[in-house]
């Protein structure tokens, strides 16, 4: 199969016609003067659409809010926000969770998805030649990973996480499969190529090889699974404390950004469905439709973040045997904020 994704090494911004710029009629009041930050994110990832639209659209702009976006893979992202080099960060709860655990106490600010966004799949003649069930319980399906090759994305990170608690749910160890740590660029030819047997990854890449007939579905994070870890903070907002004391109005228009980026995804279907055309040129158009539909059923508008879903944050550290029991934060105080999103 061709490596369909050569050319989103280059994540650049979309360019939208004028027209959705000025028809947008989202914006705040403006500011006294333009304030400058960063965003940390995770490249080519279709989960982030609410923050190409806040950038593509010009919703940043238009709150007096220049953003510098740091691609970055994985966990790498928080990393970047606790050493100061980025002031926010895309992660989920689990990375927060975490960090506060080591004593690097974060603040998520806003919670842009309630599932972890993930799609695990299995190359289609394995699953065909093992009489798989699609049909079957979560904890049935998982049984099919033993003895197979994996990628799940950088270790730490959300694809790295929602495989490893797909094998405790199926009963399984690490012993018993084998997780390949494959960044998204390389996925593709590395199941071209039959180096690994499945994608466990973020879209639109497993449901790329869906789309193709290479592969089927074995479990979906945009669709409730595992079901006692929804709802699942994903899409966290994440900064350091201090950065909202010392530039409130910083994390102030950062919020309410979101807030219409969120709305924007919902509302505006055509216009949300140009942006990740545009970011994603290489993808099919029926993936790219799929891929927005499975966004938007993950989406929340507005992206409040609930103290549940960062518990079961921690119950996938805990599964996946990132965290130990022991070592959980006893209260989840000071570690989200609301106040932002208006």
């Amino acid at each position: 199969m061709k490596n369909v994704f050569a050319r989103l090494h280059r994540t650049t911004a979309a360019i939208l016609p004028l027209g959705l710029l000025a028809s947008t009629a989202l914006i705040s009041p403006a500011s006294a003067a333009v304030e400058h930050t960063s965003l940390a994110q995770t490249p080519a990832i279709m989960s982030f659409l609410a923050a190409y639209i806040a950038e593509d659209t010009g919703i940043w702009r238009d709150n007096e809010l220049d953003v510098k976006v740091i691609n970055l893979p994985g966990v790498t992202t928080v990393n970047a926000v606790i050493a100061g080099s980025s002031d926010f960060a895309l992660a989920a709860s689990d990375s927060l969770t975490r960090a506060a655990a080591h004593g690097q106490k974060l603040l998520a600010i806003a919670a842009l998805n309630n599932q972890s966004g993930q799609m695990t799949v299995l190359r289609k003649e394995i699953a065909e030649r093992e009489h798989f069930n699609p049909n079957a319980p979560l904890a049935e399906r998982m049984k099919i990973l033993r003895g197979k090759n994996m990628a799940g994305g950088a270790v730490g990170s959300v694809a790295d996480m929602f495989l490893k608690v797909l094998a405790h749910d199926g009963g399984l160890t690490e012993r018993d499969f084998t997780i390949s740590s494959i960044g998204a660029f390389d996925l593709m030819a590395a199941f071209s190529r039959k180096a690994i047997d499945g994608v466990s990854y973020s879209l639109p890449y497993p449901q790329q090889l869906v789309a193709d007939g290479s592969a089927v579905v074995i479990a979906d994070g945009t669709r409730n699974e595992p079901a006692d870890l929804m709802p699942l903070a994903a899409g966290l907002v994440l900064t350091r404390p201090q950065l909202c004391k010392d530039q409130r109005s910083v994390c102030e228009k950062m919020g309410h950004s979101l807030v219409q980026a969120t709305k924007f995804l919902l509302e505006r279907k055509d216009e949300s469905l140009a942006i990740l055309t545009k970011r994603f040129p290489q993808i099919s158009e029926g993936v790219v439709r799929s891929s927005y539909e499975a966004v938007a059923r993950m989406t929340l508008s507005p992206p409040a973040v609930s103290e549940v879903a960062l518990h079961n944050g921690d119950k996938m550290n805990d599964q996946a045997g990132m965290l130990k029991a022991e070592d959980k934060v006893s209260s989840y105080d000071g570690l989200f904020t609301n106040e932002f999103l208006k």
